[in-house]
């Protein structure tokens, strides 16, 4: 700014979001209000509690858990050296390593397995594009402590059930095995080999992965490199009948309950901490983004950060993503309005309007309060009062005028029915007429 006497004062350069960090305003957070209301009921439904972990972690934490050659650390962190105390940091890629942080360094598992869920922003530093930012939120669901494959097909049942909930159409379920550590161990030198010997064929972050994470190259995107990845030896080929036996439980129970899956053999999941069953649910109408929840077990990874060794599977489902589904359907998601607006005709019925308006939201009711348009200029008209209360989205307008108030009254006007019909009611009894104002939510 100029602090010449009168010369003009320069215009503050116009602050905004970090890209692909995206506001989510009114009326599109109802959406996300609504989604998250229907989760929080059905995760009641199957006994999973709420744990809530920071957004910033120890980065050792996600090197150790996700896997030093996963994209997420070599590419998409967010970390930063705490400048106060020298602590290696960062935003949470992802939210199981930190719940798994959590469980151990509160030794919850001491009294037998958790289940849990969480909702919350992650960051990666990606490209934004469609169903993909950089915060983006996930929800998710962890079962601690149980080994066996009933849990899995639970996690799935679970999921499936929102789907349901929410309406979404045309999602499939993919299943897969990865075994356990041995059992990759033996693929591994298998798919090193077999890949060795088509190098010529691999594109250069397929060659940069051949030693370090090899399992990865078999979930490339890359159209040139599909007939390789396809005669690549299968993970699935070499499991033992331990491993076979907990997959076949996991389809078993999904049969029992009536949910189609299909076994895709090149499915691996992103990070490095997964063990026997993966799975992800999958849609064709969201392009590339077409996964929209994925999880699976990861009995190793409490002790790779340092606790006690403990099973645990789980799964997180992106917010955006489905949010971006349902519109996408058509789904129609329920519009939040008032149960009733507020007309107000002059300043000095103020005082009666909102003392009633408060017995109102005491019983239950919600109410929007007309505010005055300008200094000195009033409530404003009649007319334009009920444009705003139809805008709102009301049932209800109550008027508070002058004639009303004289009678000890207040005046019901239906604005949704088309009658238009008018009704009194007395301001000394509010909880007689209280629930007649509510809309069924």
């Amino acid at each position: 700014m100029s602090t010449e006497k009168g010369s003009p004062v320069s215009k503050l350069e116009k602050l905004t979001a970090v890209k692909g960090m995206n506001d989510i305003l009114p009326p599109d957070s109802a959406r996300w209000e609504w989604l998250e209301g229907k989760v929080r009921t059905l995760m009641e439904r199957y006994a999973y509690r709420n744990i809530r972990t920071p957004i910033v972690e120890p980065t050792p934490l996600f090197v150790r858990g996700l896997g030093e050659v996963t994209d997420i650390v070599e590419k998409e962190m967010y970390s930063f050296e705490d400048r106060l105390n020298g602590e290696q940091l960062t935003l949470r890629p992802e939210a199981t390593a930190g719940v798994v942080r959590a469980v151990a360094e509160h030794s919850m598992l001491y009294d037998g397995g958790k289940r849990l869920y969480y909702m919350g922003p992650m960051f990666r530093h990606e490209r934004p594009q469609r169903g993909r930012y950089r915060q983006f939120h996930q929800i998710g669901a962890e079962a601690l402590g149980f080994p066996g494959a009933e849990l899995d097909a639970e996690l799935i049942l679970l999921a499936n059930a929102l789907w349901n909930e929410l309406g979404l159409q045309n999602v499939r379920l993919e299943l897969n095995s990865l075994g356990q550590p041995d059992e990759r161990k033996a693929h591994r030198a298998a798919l090193i080999d077999y890949l060795e010997r088509h190098v010529d064929a691999l594109d250069e972050e397929a060659r940069r992965r051949l030693h370090t994470n090899p399992l990865r190259i078999l979930d490339t995107k890359n159209p040139a490199m599909q007939s390789i990845v396809e005669a690549a030896p299968r993970l699935i080929d070499f499991l033992g009948e331990a491993s076979l036996s907990h997959f076949n439980v996991v389809k078993a129970i999904l049969d029992a309950n009536g949910v189609s899956w299909q076994v895709n053999p090149r499915l691996v999941r992103g990070m490095d901490y997964y063990n026997l069953t993966v799975f992800e649910f999958v849609t064709d109408q969201l392009g590339s983004q077409g996964t929209i929840c994925g999880g699976g077990r990861y009995d190793y990874l409490i002790e790779q950060i340092g606790g006690k060794a403990a099973p645990a599977v789980g799964w997180a489902l992106g917010v955006e993503r489905v949010l971006e589904l349902l519109k996408e359907q058509g789904s129609a998601i329920p519009p939040v309005s008032p149960d009733v607006y507020a007309v107000i005709p002059d300043v000095t019925t103020l005082p009666v309007a909102i003392a009633t308006l408060e017995r109102l939201r005491a019983h239950g009711v919600s109410a929007q309060m007309h505010g005055a348009p300008g200094s000195g200029e009033g409530m404003g008209s009649m007319k334009s009062q009920f444009k705003k209360a139809d805008a709102s989205g009301a049932r209800h307008a109550l008027v508070f005028g002058a004639d009303e108030l004289a009678r000890g009254m207040v005046l019901r006007k239906s604005l949704r029915d088309g009658s238009g019909s008018q009704t009194e009611h007395p301001l000394d009894n509010v909880s007689e007429w209280a629930s007649a104002l509510q809309i069924s939510r």
